[in-house]
């Protein structure tokens, strides 16, 4: 049920819709530092920049570094929803 409410979130406004996917859809919510962390995951995958690093918030960490690559923000915060993929 939460994807199908991710997808009509998706044809909405992209920060109200991350917020309430992040907070309701993740247990334990997702803090809503990362919603520009995934705003920006979602627009590198959108421009095919899949390994590029975005900067973490503050406090917030991946395998030791304060950065990710853009496919992997969007695999753990099931970001499909947002990113277009060519067929």
């Amino acid at each position: 049920m939460g994807h199908l409410q991710a997808l009509e979130f998706a044809e909405g406004d992209l920060e109200t819709g991350l917020t309430w996917h992040l907070l309701s859809n993740h247990y334990p919510p997702v803090p809503k530092s990362m919603v520009p962390v995934c705003m920006e995951a979602i627009d590198a995958m959108n421009e095919g920049d899949y390994y590029r690093e975005i900067e973490l918030p503050e406090g917030v960490t991946y395998k030791g570094e304060t950065t990710a690559p853009a496919w992997d923000i969007s695999n753990q915060h099931h970001l499909d929803p947002w990113i277009s993929y060519d067929e």
